[in-house]
């Protein structure tokens, strides 16, 4: 693991040429300087790294990421600390997993992975692309499926899916649930319950339902009667397994054999866990090089009630999920709740080893986290090397759309940077 002063003049020599098909005349910026700035916080002078560490474009994401989450960070983001901070091998954590991102990309570049988050559609959605299998597997599986034309639920669907939709999703939801609940569901299995549970609501012909909010969220089953009415529309038919084939084929289309292996590899070792983050025991003392991860803001994001349609198809009680997802409404609170979260995250971490910690811009950037975030990692024995602060670079592609400026649409990321102190090294 390299020491502080090497990242340190990595993040200040920083530049980079990416090697892509963009012409040259799309790119309004190369290799831009480091700017360094430096922030007073809790009275201690902490530096801000600003440039463009990457890009939507830097090495194109393998299509495995393709799966829609809400408030998820892009892959090149974990990306560029596990390269930087990790070694093959090494252990990368995540203490708030969502959709995978950090474990998907700490898996391909053949790290072994720990991914944990109270909400188990996080697991759902994460774990069946540790093993991905073949677009003829799928379909062969998917014809074993016997779909019932009575099958009917108590709860109404009928603004979302046509009803012979609802029926073969019903039946498919039946069908997992058996081989769940007689313990013989296997990677294939659920690597199906993955991409239906993506495909529930979304707006176009690619998901199940008829046309409704984006992908990575559920509006109420009220508001999808307006949306209807507005549109002057209605559930058309979308057939279940064709569209789960679709999905699986996009999801593989651009994985190589290396890559595969690699997912493989790091699968029969990973763990996933399902508690709260400060209480992760069953974690080893010492045993992490770096966590990546960007926790829930404030109350800016719902996620149960944003989730409630893959709760649904995945028997999740909504409102148990929601009571254990950290929803502060305060920063007060948000920092008690993170203080118990570094606390466990010292103990996790080895000497030497290090936290990213996405921040974010909360509240149109009223609040800037760090200025909670740093003090509570000094608290805890971490050293601070200061804030990655990722800015991206408009194309002339996007100035065309009328995208000018930072406040207007720039692709910015905030990371603070920690790191445990080795034994020589100790404050």
């Amino acid at each position: 693991m390299p020491t502080i002063e090497e990242v340190t003049s990595y993040l200040t020599d920083f530049s980079y040429c990416e090697d892509n098909q963009l012409t040259i005349d799309m790119i309004e910026t190369i290799s831009p300087a480091t700017l360094i700035e430096k922030k007073t916080i809790d009275g201690i002078k902490i530096p801000l790294f600003i440039n463009e560490y990457w890009t939507s474009r830097q090495r194109q994401t393998a299509s495995i990421h393709e799966i829609s989450y809400r408030a998820c960070f892009k892959p090149q983001l974990p990306r560029f600390f596990i390269e930087l901070l990790t070694d093959p091998g090494d252990t990368v954590y995540d203490p708030f997993a969502g959709r995978g991102t950090t474990i998907i990309e700490a898996a391909l570049l053949e790290r072994k992975v720990i991914a944990n988050d109270v909400n188990p559609l996080s697991r759902i959605l994460c774990q069946p692309r540790l093993n991905p299998p073949s677009i003829l597997e799928v379909r062969n599986r998917l014809s074993e499926v016997p779909f019932d034309n009575k099958a009917s639920s108590d709860l109404d669907l009928s603004m979302f899916y046509h009803p012979d939709t609802e029926k073969e999703l019903l039946s498919l939801q039946a069908y997992l649930d058996r081989k769940k609940t007689h313990y013989i569901e296997d990677d294939l299995d659920r690597w199906i319950r993955m991409v239906a549970t993506n495909r529930l609501s979304g707006h176009s012909k690619g998901f199940f339902s008829v046309y409704t909010m984006p992908p990575n969220q559920a509006v109420s089953a009220k508001r999808q009667k307006i949306i209807n009415l507005k549109r002057n529309q209605k559930p058309d038919y979308r057939n279940v397994k064709d569209l789960i084939l679709r999905k699986s084929d996009q999801l593989m289309r651009k994985m190589t054999a290396q890559q595969i292996r690699s997912l493989n590899k790091v699968s029969d070792i990973a763990m996933f866990l399902e508690v709260d983050a400060s209480e992760t025991q069953m974690i080893t003392d010492q045993s992490v090089n770096l966590t990546v991860t960007s926790p829930p803001f404030l109350n800016v994001v719902q996620y149960a009630a944003d989730n409630w349609l893959r709760c649904w198809f995945n028997q999740i009680e909504t409102d148990v999920v929601g009571k254990k997802i950290t929803m502060a409404t305060t920063l007060q609170d948000w920092s008690a709740a993170m203080s118990r979260v570094f606390k466990e995250l010292y103990r996790i971490t080895k000497p030497g080893g290090w936290i990213a910690f996405e921040v974010g811009e909360v509240r149109g950037g009223k609040i800037n986290l760090e200025e909670a975030v740093v003090p509570l990692g000094l608290e805890c024995g971490f050293q601070c090397l200061g804030v990655v602060i990722n800015r991206q670079s408009f194309t002339k592609t996007s100035n065309i759309w009328g995208v000018k400026n930072n406040q207007a649409g720039t692709n910015s990321n905030r990371i603070v940077l920690f790191s445990r102190p080795r034994p020589d090294h100790a404050v």
